[in-house]
């Protein structure tokens, strides 16, 4: 069975917060002693920015959406109500997911410090998109640890509409269904299969320990190259 048709089990608060202390390459490690999945897939490519580095990994359950900000002429029906429904009804944390639909991608903008502020207050810890958003200080400064994972910002919010609802998207090479479990930080994001969630931060604590004895072995006085080749092997 596909990850994405798995049904959805929410996580306790536990797990969120325990989740939220794992840097996300470790968390990608974890996942792949559990063999769910290809090694290659599950992630985005690094044009996906963590726009605010410095705050703990953001985990959350997507809410999907396609929308487009940059064909000009008329303005086009948005359904902006829609998707602040989605976000109030959805498992908290909730992130918000928008794949760009258009032709002029790099000009798209999504968000600003408005809508961000309304997002967190409804109970969204993040969005995430191929396109760009706007009022980095804003949002930094009205929705304290509100993550962006995006290209980039730009200056304007275009002509606005978000157009489809509660379906699979991709962005930036990350197929995202709603509900998934993303988690993400500086390192990129990913999605953690469900059906794992719960073993991966006891997993993620193997991994370290494992990693912590690799490192003590280059910083100690009894390296020797050979040793060192069969430790990468096996590791």
């Amino acid at each position: 069975m596909d990850e994405h048709e798995n049904p959805m089990t929410v996580p306790s608060p536990e797990l969120i917060e325990r989740l939220k202390k794992i840097d996300s390459a470790t968390v990608s490690n974890a996942i792949e002693q559990f063999e769910v999945r290809d090694r290659a897939a599950g992630f985005a490519d690094y044009e996906l920015r963590c726009q605010f580095p410095n705050y703990e990994p953001l985990v959350g359950y997507a809410v999907t959406c396609v929308a487009n900000t940059t064909s000009p002429g008329e303005q086009r029906p948005s359904q902006m109500n829609a998707l602040w429904d989605l976000v109030h009804a959805a498992p908290k944390p909730a992130v918000v997911v928008v794949q760009y639909q258009g032709h002029d991608r790099k000009r798209s903008c999504f968000f600003g410090d408005m809508s961000a502020t309304g997002l967190y207050r409804l109970g969204a810890v993040g969005v995430v998109t191929d396109g760009g958003n706007r009022d980095k200080a804003g949002i930094a400064s009205r929705a304290p640890g509100f993550h962006v994972f995006s290209p980039g910002w730009v200056v304007s919010h275009g002509r606005g509409a978000f157009l489809e609802f509660d379906l699979n998207v991709s962005v930036c090479g990350l197929d995202i269904a709603p509900g998934d479990l993303l988690h993400g930080d500086a390192n990129g994001l990913l999605t953690i299969p469900h059906e794992i969630a719960e073993q991966v931060p006891d997993m993620a604590e193997k991994v370290l320990s494992g990693e912590q004895g690799y490192f003590d072995y280059l910083a100690g006085d009894s390296f020797s190259y050979d040793e060192w080749k069969r430790r990468l092997e096996t590791h």
